[in-house]
């Protein structure tokens, strides 16, 4: 019984009693300005539209003397100059349960997929501290991609922040969605920020499928929407897995793309009057970036392993955003252009990779293994150009001959179906079976007893 009435409940515990208002001044573009009421910086207020009896959300994101900044949630068609401005009294909060599995929901939380309402008692705010440091569990578990090339070479451990870097359709959000499928996490969590509408449906229905979506809960922003829904939709995918997290869960985070958040962040930035720095992004996007990142990894009851991929302007590997990111993440994910021209998918350059924990996850000789064939990789890639041109002689040097030998058997490992289901013993066979070095059955499990723990130096 109490159960049945506890939204209700918390919701009357919530409620302020004032009301404060004010009334629009000024629309100018995605700004809106309001004169009143009394709020801070983040709360959500409610625009009446008098035309469509109706009215829209939106959050303050600017203060000036009695002059409220407000960026809305839907269109700002109908707002007039006088239209009543109502604080609620409360910042973004999202709903969280079981109950969010298998649906997709927009960024303020409210369902996107026609399922109706999600009923629920929990919410947590879309904005949160990171955890403590120091009350972090360490990472030591390995966690399994179900992409051969990541789990035998770029090993990830439960709790680590990975970043994909790649231009325009070079294939993140496939790599994403098998990673979706076939991870050993116990639930997805997957932020579509900025994606092309008709992407969003095809990531769900053909990507994802009805296995993936059953134990995953989509976000969706997508690009025709207001800056601050796809600004706030990371933040509200990043709550929800932290309320997985704090339920002792192993969480799979995917946002695709941290570049888009970016972008979103410069509009509001620029329309609030911010001074433009790097490449037009105001400073608070640097800032919000590492805010934003730092709150995904482990805590003290789970962990949220978090694949967040960068739109590479230009595939300039510099470029502020991606050195921001790269900068802040415990190891990045190359696709290159080239081997996707190549029809070489997964695309993933893994001489321009790296996860810096990969010997915390792995065994003595899991690494061994691993070692051997980026040094036939490194070995190949040094004489290439000759190789192709046939002005390599053989016998010129028995460690790129060795290479070339094992060049097309290399190829075959990296390269994988795109409905190809691995699992971690499949990947080290194929390693084991590539370098002709014997992985002892005790390595395949997602803790090895002899991995080493303090090697971060080495691996960075």
């Amino acid at each position: 019984m109490g159960t049945f009435f506890d939204k209700y409940i918390a919701a009357v515990e919530h409620t302020d009693t004032i009301k404060y208002t004010g009334s629009v001044v000024a629309v100018k573009g995605l700004m809106i300005e309001s004169s009143g009421p009394r709020c801070v910086i983040g709360e959500i207020c409610r625009i009446e539209v008098p035309s469509e009896h109706s009215s829209v959300m939106a959050e303050v994101v600017g203060l000036e003397d009695n002059i409220v900044r407000l960026m809305v949630f839907g269109e700002t068609k109908g707002i007039e100059v006088g239209s009543q401005v109502t604080a609620s009294g409360s910042v973004l909060e999202v709903p969280v349960g079981e109950k969010l599995l298998g649906r997709v929901i927009d960024a303020t939380g409210h369902p996107f997929d026609g399922g109706g309402e999600i009923a629920t008692s929990t919410y947590y705010p879309a904005l949160a501290s990171p955890p403590n440091p120091l009350e972090k569990k360490p990472i030591n578990k390995r966690i399994v991609t179900g992409v051969r090339a990541i789990d035998g070479l770029l090993t990830v451990g439960k709790g680590q922040r990975i970043g994909i870097f790649a231009g325009s359709g070079v294939g993140k959000s496939t790599l994403l969605s098998i990673i979706a499928r076939n991870t050993n996490a116990d639930i997805n969590v997957i932020g579509l920020i900025g994606e092309r509408g008709r992407e969003v449906l095809d990531f769900i229905d053909r990507d994802l499928g009805k296995e993936g979506l059953k134990r995953s809960v989509v976000v969706v922003a997508t690009s025709d929407q207001p800056s601050i829904a796809r600004l706030r939709a990371a933040y509200v995918c990043t709550a929800v897995a932290e309320y997985f997290r704090d339920q002792g869960k192993d969480v799979m985070l995917m946002m695709d793309s941290v570049t888009r958040f970016a972008h979103a962040q410069r509009e509001i930035g620029l329309a609030t009057g911010e001074p433009p720095a790097q490449r037009g992004y105001p400073p608070s996007v640097f800032d919000m970036i590492p805010k934003l990142l730092e709150r995904t990894g482990t805590n003290a009851k789970g962990s949220i392993t978090a694949f967040y991929t960068v739109l590479v302007d230009g595939d300039d590997m510099d470029e502020p955003i991606t050195d921001k990111v790269r900068g802040t993440l415990d190891g990045h994910i190359v696709l290159s252009r080239a081997l996707a021209q190549k029809q070489h998918y997964p695309a993933i350059d893994v001489s321009m990779s790296i996860s810096r924990l990969f010997k915390r996850v792995s065994g003595p000789m899991t690494l061994k293994a691993m070692t051997q064939v980026k040094k036939w990789m490194a070995d190949y890639q040094s004489q290439e150009e000759m190789i192709l041109a046939g002005v390599y002689q053989k016998g010129s040097s028995p460690e790129v001959d060795e290479a070339i030998d094992k060049h097309e058997e290399i190829e075959a490992f990296l390269c994988q179906e795109e409905t190809e289901h691995l699992t971690i013993d499949d990947t080290l066979d194929s390693l084991s079976a590539l370098t002709g070095i014997a992985i002892p059955k005790e390595e395949y499990v997602e803790s090895p007893a002899n991995a080493h723990p303090t090697f971060d130096i080495l691996a960075q």
